[in-house]
């Protein structure tokens, strides 16, 4: 494994202005997948479903999985494409114009800087950071090397929740002063599973990456990894980051003045280290004027609120906002409604897809970051909301946060929290 990979140097730089450029809107944009477990197939169907766009590599650790995507691409009459278990040997082709990066949360900005620097455009899954200043590399990476870097935030990409946001906008429920983000998904106990021999096919020391290197457990691999601090954020940096960011795009809020929160593990004995149930609540000051967000994860049955998830049982995700004049209700990541006056009369309303990957390519061929609905800095903004909050739960504390300085005012256990110690060679560098 070679050296130069891992430094941030000059040479990052001229190769960024070396790739190919696209000669026209009808250019096939050429994408590598990073990640090929659950979401990671959705990067794919995307990738292979719209027009002029190609894939061009898959990349994970695991043998079994890119095997597994190989199959499926040849079972939908798909040309097989070549896979990679390092990042690194994609960002090396001149020919690939991007990389979409689904793997676990704590490679997403390690990842995209990497990108950027080989001068690819980038699309990374939630949350784009594991920690708050990972928020704030992933923006300077995206600024320097002038890449297209968009979040997977797909309700960004909406146009009924567009229209929702503007709707809030012109006032339909008056002043808006208050959202409110659900996360009610019901998830069972993941047990306790022991160490093992790493499994054949697994490099497990680039799944790691700039995490601490642990002994092997299943849980702590695919998908569990979500529930422990190394490698996730828990449900409030899993699902709940989607409707964090609705919430504070919504609201019309960048950084926070005060953030508290509280929660813990409840019924379960099992390896899980993140809570199963959280409850955070932000404070903003917007013009003078004081705004108010909450949010809360629970893990288990729960009813639902504001007709958000529908009649029958099951998840609860999305947001309501209240007004002066009445409550807007987001269910999911496409539809809203409006409730509005003392009687709640029913006001405007609308549901629609997204197409948020279409978003992506489209952005690349014009070249305008502008273009992007979820813009790297969006979606690290309302990831910093994430962290702060699983900060001050695991501190037992609230936090009294400096937009100017992106710290927590004299609170240096705190400010070390959003932060970690990599593990070298895998440094998310402090200038990038």
């Amino acid at each position: 494994m070679n050296r130069r990979y891992f430094l941030m140097s000059s040479a990052a730089a001229t190769a960024s202005q070396s790739v190919r450029a696209l000669a026209s809107p009808n250019d096939t944009v050429r994408v590598a997948v990073v990640g090929c477990g659950g979401r990671g197939s959705s990067h794919v169907g995307a990738w292979t479903s719209l027009p002029n766009v190609e894939l061009a590599a898959l990349v994970d650790v695991d043998d079994s999985h890119s095997e597994r995507y190989i199959g499926s691409l040849q079972k939908r009459g798909k040309k097989p494409v070549p896979t990679f278990r390092d990042i690194r040997k994609v960002l090396e082709d001149k020919n690939i114009d991007a990389v979409s990066i689904a793997s676990p949360n704590h490679w997403h900005t390690l990842q995209t800087i990497w990108a950027c620097q080989a001068g690819k455009d980038v699309y990374v899954e939630k949350p784009c950071s594991h920690n708050v200043f990972e928020s704030r590399q992933i923006i300077a990476a995206a600024r320097k090397y002038n890449r297209m870097v968009q979040q997977g935030s797909q309700s960004r990409s909406s146009v009924a929740l567009q229209e929702a946001v503007q709707k809030m906008k012109e006032g339909v429920i008056g002043e808006v002063y208050m959202a409110r983000g659900l996360c009610f998904k019901y998830r069972n106990t993941i047990g306790k599973t022991p160490v093992e021999p790493v499994p054949p096919g697994v490099d497990y020391d680039m799944w790691t990456g700039p995490a601490p290197l642990r002994p092997f457990t299943k849980n702590r691999f695919h998908y569990n990894w979500h529930w422990f601090w190394d490698t996730g954020n828990g449900d409030l940096g899993n699902q709940g980051i989607h409707e964090v960011d609705i919430a504070r795009w919504g609201l019309g809020v960048t950084h926070p003045t005060k953030v508290t929160a509280i929660g813990g593990k409840f019924m379960f004995d099992d390896d899980q280290e993140t809570p199963n149930t959280i409850s955070a609540s932000y404070e903003f000051n917007v013009g003078g004027k004081a705004k108010m967000m909450t949010f809360e994860v629970r893990h288990w049955y729960s009813h639902h609120e504001a007709g958000i998830g529908g009649e029958r049982p099951g998840n609860t995700i999305g947001n309501t906002f209240y007004g002066s004049n009445g409550y807007l209700v987001i269910d999911g990541y496409n539809k809203y409604s409006t409730f509005v006056g003392r009687e709640q009369q029913p006001g405007p309303a609308r549901s629609e897809r997204e197409n948020h990957f279409e978003n992506f390519v489209n952005s690349v061929r014009s070249r305008k970051s502008g273009d992007l609905t979820a813009e790297i800095e969006e979606g690290a903004l309302s990831c910093v909301l994430m962290h702060l909050a699983n900060v001050s739960y695991r501190l037992g504390r609230t936090l009294h946060w400096d937009e100017k300085t992106w710290t927590v005012k004299g609170d240096a256990e705190a400010n070390k929290m959003l932060t970690r110690n990599y593990r070298a060679p895998y440094i998310v560098p402090a200038k990038v």
